[in-house]
């Protein structure tokens, strides 16, 4: 009898190691559950998306604040936000997995979160790709790969046709303003970047370090971009008049101000690391198309 509860507790062991779920995140760490989450929390409004559209909406019981995509994640208990989290309210949530923004959330908070044993995935998406890994790594942690997988592939198929269509398309030089006291940038290893690439165009302060570079005025008429673009709520049409763009009126010789090429896209669209980024493109890559149209042709 003994031999027999001694093998039993084996095989059983042996079941649970097959049966646990594990994904390595963005951050390198391996994450793993022993079953699928069924309390998760969210602490960034991309991760929220990816989670919502991983098919993990029923599990979600927590989020912080401008999580508001879908529309239901607006019920969502809030937890706080990325520079200041509640972690009382955490607690009383009883997540089973916590999935984290990896550069967003502050340190210290990160590490009372450690504190409290519960597995922590780390999200920061950098290329455009890595919006359907992270759809497919989500969807073993919440035991929901089938929806998962249709998503990544969905948004896979979005991305290939505007690549398709734009990425060899006449280059255009691109300012990305991400704020204006102080100007800022993006560089390469933004995703951002990645977005811009594949309508066909370049960023102009690729090479800077750090991933969100403060740059001058002077710089900016140095490199002489043919189109600005910035983010800015709600704004889905080209020539959007803003005080941050319109700014730039002040230098006439400026190509982009030249030829009329200053964009805003709906920051929700291209800022956030999730499957809406493939709307954010369409919207880049037409009004790079549109910067292309208004080149101006040479002299007979």
């Amino acid at each position: 009898m003994i031999r027999w509860l001694g093998a039993a507790s084996l095989a059983l062991h042996a079941f649970s190691a097959l049966a646990a779920i594990t994904v390595v995140d963005d951050s390198g760490a391996t994450v793993t559950l022993a079953a699928p989450a069924q309390r998760v929390i969210s602490l960034a409004p991309h991760v929220t998306e990816l989670l919502y559209a991983a098919g993990g909406g029923p599990k979600m019981v927590g989020a912080v604040s401008y999580s508001d995509y879908p529309p239901e994640a607006k019920q969502l208990s809030r937890v706080g936000d990325n520079k200041a989290l509640d972690l009382e309210r955490i607690v009383a949530l009883k997540p089973d997995l916590i999935v984290v923004w990896r550069h967003g959330n502050a340190q210290r908070q990160l590490e009372r979160l450690r504190e409290l044993h519960v597995p922590l995935y780390f999200s920061e998406p950098r290329r455009l790709d890595d919006v359907a890994v992270s759809l497919t790594k989500l969807g073993r942690l919440l035991g929901t790969s089938a929806s998962a997988d249709a998503a990544a592939a969905a948004y896979r198929d979005d991305i290939a046709r505007l690549r398709a269509r734009y990425s060899t398309r006449p280059s255009v030089s691109v300012f990305y303003q991400v704020w204006d006291r102080p100007l800022m940038t993006l560089n390469g290893e933004h995703m951002i970047s990645d977005v811009i690439a594949l309508c066909g165009g370049h960023n102009v302060f690729a090479d800077l370090q750090p991933l969100v570079p403060t740059v001058s005025s002077e710089a900016v008429l140095a490199a002489n971009p043919e189109a600005i673009v910035t983010a800015a709520p709600g704004a889905t049409r080209p020539d959007t008049t803003l005080p941050q763009l319109d700014s730039w009126r002040a230098w006439p010789g400026l190509a982009a101000v030249a030829n009329n090429n200053l964009f805003a896209i709906d920051g929700d669209l291209i800022d956030r690391p999730a499957p809406r980024i493939a709307q954010g493109a369409r919207q880049l890559c037409e009004d790079l198309e549109l910067a292309r149209s208004r080149r101006k042709q040479p002299a007979p």
